[in-house]
């Protein structure tokens, strides 16, 4: 998971942070307000294997944390749960299929 993020923050860090800054400043509507820069993100990142790889491996626990989010706009911390079901998830997956996208 470690390689996975210092990936995304190597070559999505600029798209991450504009995320992060409008879901904060917009608490009961960043879903809406926040789309278009959610987008960029999730673009940025479906390129890359290892990313791709925990996608594929964790979809279902990725799944329930944005439905939770969606249920819960005007209060994302509440997902918390969901958040750490699906980062224990990425910590199991595999990447040693694509370990030479690590270097």
């Amino acid at each position: 998971m470690q390689a996975a993020m210092d990936i995304t923050a190597k070559y999505c860090h600029k798209e991450m942070e504009a995320y992060g800054s409008c879901v904060a400043s917009n608490p009961s509507t960043w879903q809406q307000r926040c789309n278009e820069l959610k987008m960029k993100v999730a673009q940025c990142t479906s390129s890359h294997p290892v990313i791709q790889k925990i996608r594929q491996d964790c979809s279902s626990e990725f799944m329930k944390f944005e439905h939770c989010l969606r249920e819960n706009q005007d209060k994302p911390t509440s997902c918390s749960p969901q958040v750490a079901r699906f980062l224990g998830c990425a910590e199991t997956v595999d990447l040693s299929g694509v370990g030479k996208f690590l270097r």
